[in-house]
């Protein structure tokens, strides 16, 4: 028997459910109720399509019409080529505003797909199948898609809610090393921005992450998706509080921008991100030293990168930075914290304080 554990998103007429659990790739017809039409494009990738893509079609329903759609795998294939693709597709087989698209993939498939959902035909039904550790704890959940472009990560998109989230842990089990570590980075935020017992679990139990048990992942993604899901629901479109979803993202996205989309994983970028703004926010005297190591030290014992590219300088951040979606005047808005688990926005940032946090100064 599948055991499924499942938590809302409660967004008035746009709420929708996440399932949780073990070998939900294997529940047949478990998506019919969330697929309005009869009309199912699946978009995938090269990576995930010879692994997974067979089990999805297997559990929809025998009188679907069901297309698929496989695209490049990479951070470097999330543009606006790989939207008209999804376009083309729907186009070429007539689909019309009943259909429903289905994302079985990473953030990158899940984000395109949104945004292609959201504006196909002033917009249609969509649902995630997320396949990576991050996709399931944080690009899936929340509405938030889109695509980049060569000047700004995420800068073209819509807010664009699915119709359910499906996350079978078991998939977890091909996902390389690093791309795991990476997606422990988006867990390790939410314990740093609204959850001090949730870090301090992490602390404790991050070997068993790293092993893959299944028991820790299941708590980890279901933790970090409430998280989410509380803050989706007082701040949809991100006016207020979402935005302390992007704790490290600041500095995380600049790095991704620089070093070129693809060559460092979102949650690398992030992890560096995060370690840099918990030391700017003991510079500004709002956490300590000790916790500041604290969230240096997960980072690393995850796996994952503690420190900026030493070819990225000071010019390098600040041009990229400059262009984040959080900014709403000339100044920089910063993620920081106020301790563990209290996150604050603020764009009160001194320029030498800011060039010493670069320079790790």
């Amino acid at each position: 028997m599948i055991k499924t554990t499942s938590l809302n998103v409660e967004l008035g007429d746009r709420s929708y459910p996440i399932y949780i659990g073990e070998g939900l790739l294997q529940k047949k017809n478990c998506l019919d109720q969330h697929i309005k039409g009869k009309q199912v494009l699946i978009v995938t990738n090269e990576t995930i399509a010879p692994l997974y893509l067979d089990n999805l079609i297997a559990i929809l329903a025998n009188d679907q019409t069901v297309k698929i759609l496989v695209l490049p795998d990479g951070e470097k294939y999330k543009n606006l080529e790989s939207i008209d693709k999804i376009y083309d597709a729907l186009l070429e087989n007539n689909f019309n505003r009943t259909a429903t698209l289905i994302a079985l993939g990473g953030g990158v498939i899940g984000d395109m797909v949104g945004f292609a959902a959201a504006t196909y035909q002033r917009g249609v039904n969509f649902i995630q199948v997320p396949t990576t550790l991050l996709s399931q704890v944080d690009s899936s959940v929340g509405g938030k898609t889109g695509v980049n472009h060569r000047l700004g990560k995420n800068m073209i998109g819509a807010f664009y809610q699915p119709e359910c989230v499906l996350i079978d842990v078991n998939v977890l089990e091909t996902l390389e090393d690093r791309e795991l570590s990476a997606g422990i980075a988006e867990v390790i935020k939410y314990g740093a921005i609204c959850d001090n017992d949730f870090f301090d679990w992490l602390e404790i139990n991050m070997s068993k992450l790293l092993g893959r048990e299944k028991s820790a992942l299941k708590f980890a993604i279901k933790t970090s998706c409430e998280k989410k899901a509380e803050v989706v629901e007082k701040d949809e479109r991100e006016s207020g509080i979402r935005a302390t979803l992007n704790f490290g993202h600041t500095f995380g996205h600049a790095i991704e921008a620089s070093m070129g989309y693809g060559i460092w994983l979102h949650g690398e970028g992030v992890a560096v991100g995060m370690c840099m703004a918990a030391s700017l926010s003991n510079k500004l005297g709002t956490l300590t030293e000790q916790e500041s190591n604290r969230i240096t030290g997960l980072c690393e014992k995850a796996k994952l990168p503690i420190k900026k590219p030493g070819q990225m300088n000071e010019v390098d951040f600040m041009k990229y930075m400059r262009v984040d979606k959080k900014n709403t005047s000339d100044k920089i808005k910063f993620i920081l914290l106020n301790g563990i688990g209290v996150a604050y926005i603020t764009d009160d940032v001194s320029t030498k304080m800011l060039s010493n946090t670069i320079n790790g100064v």
